[in-house]
Order: structure tokens, then C-alpha cells, then sequence
């Protein structure tokens, strides 16, 4: 049970955005101003890690939500709300800067899937944001791949490991039963392909 509770946490659906940011910087091929990165990077992490957990701070302190991860459906609404909310808006940044876009398309993926997410809250059914975010980041890589033409199996190899041990944890907690794990991941990945797929006509 520790261990489960660990990787919950390690793996906190709040650290895929800035891990995917940082693996792209690390792995494309194309030349990029050091100061660039740098400013990029420092605007992500500030957007998808410091201002939600300052967020999710107060939502916790007003009690509008009892823990991080977000347990029940209620809780779920108005978070999801505001990530959909940064996605979209530092993947369009991102784009507008004409120097990034593959990684646009990692951040309007999420959006994306957090849309779905939120659709599927009104069918009381919450989906599993662990799963959909490690699923969103093999989706992206895959297709990073592809676009790029460099070989990433051995990357997203570990990643699929990762993401059992995700699911595992999930289930032994009982934070969601199988499907809600299943559809999480499904739709991670899927809604990466959408998006890239519409990039690309």
C-alpha cells in the first residue's frame, strides 16, 4: 500500500506537463537559443506546476476539495476547469512563438483530454487523470518520433512500464476500478493523436 500511495504521488498527473517539456528540449533535433529554452521552460513550469499547486492550495484551504487527487466527482469540475484553461492557453502561446509548435501540440492534448474528462464527470464517471497523463506523454512521444524520425522505443518502452505500475497503484488504492483506469489511459493517448493528426492536414 505504501508503495502504491508512493508512485500516486511520485507520478501526480501534475508532473507529466513539465517532464514531457523538459524530454522534448532534451531530445529535438532542431537548434534552439539556450535563452529560449531557458524562458520557455521557466514559463511552464510556473504555469502547469507552481500556479495549480498554489491553486489547488487554496481549494484545499477553502475546502472546496479534501485532497489533491481529487477524489469525487464535485471536486473534480472546477480544477478541471482551470487546467483546461492553462493548456490551451500555453499551447497557444507556444505556438504564437513559432519555435515550439510539436510542443504546442503536447499542451492542446492535454486540453484536450481534460475536455473529455470533464464531459465524462457530467456522466458521473471520473476517468483516471493519473493514467490520461502518462498516456498523453507516450502519445506525444510517439508522435515526436514520427514527425522527427528518431527512434524513441527504448524511452517509451519505460514509460509503458511506468504506466502499469500507475495503473497498479491505482487500482490497489481504489482511488478507480478498471475502466476508469483503462479509459484514462485510452483517452491520454488518443486525444495526443487528435491533435497531432489535425496539425498535420
Amino acid at each position: 500500500m505504501k508503495f502504491s500511495k508512493f508512485i500516486s504521488y511520485f507520478f501526480h498527473p501534475i508532473n507529466f506537463p513539465i517532464l514531457g517539456s523538459i524530454l522534448y528540449f532534451l531530445l529535438v533535433p532542431e537548434y534552439i537559443f539556450k535563452q529560449q529554452e531557458h524562458l520557455i521552460l521557466i514559463v511552464l513550469l510556473l504555469g502547469t506546476y507552481i500556479f495549480p499547486l498554489f491553486l489547488l492550495a487554496l481549494l484545499k484551504r477553502s475546502k472546496m476539495i479534501h485532497s489533491y487527487h481529487m477524489e469525487t466527482i464535485e471536486e473534480r469540475k472546477f480544477p478541471t476547469l482551470l487546467f483546461i484553461s492553462i493548456c490551451i492557453f500555453l499551447g497557444y502561446w507556444l505556438l504564437k512563438s513559432s519555435v515550439v509548435n510539436i510542443l504546442s501540440l503536447f499542451y492542446f492534448g492535454y486540453g484536450l483530454g481534460l475536455i473529455f474528462s470533464y464531459l465524462f464527470l457530467y456522466l458521473n464517471f471520473k476517468i483516471s487523470l493519473h493514467t490520461a497523463a502518462i498516456g498523453g506523454l507516450i502519445g506525444f512521444l510517439i508522435y515526436f518520433s514520427y514527425y522527427y524520425k528518431i527512434n524513441l522505443i527504448i524511452i517509451i518502452s519505460i514509460l509503458f512500464i511506468i504506466s502499469g505500475l500507475i495503473a497498479t497503484s491505482r487500482l490497489k488504492l481504489q482511488a478507480h476500478n478498471p475502466r476508469e483506469v483503462y479509459l484514462g489511459y485510452i483517452f491520454g493517448i488518443l486525444s495526443q493523436f487528435i491533435v497531432f493528426f489535425i496539425y498535420m492536414i
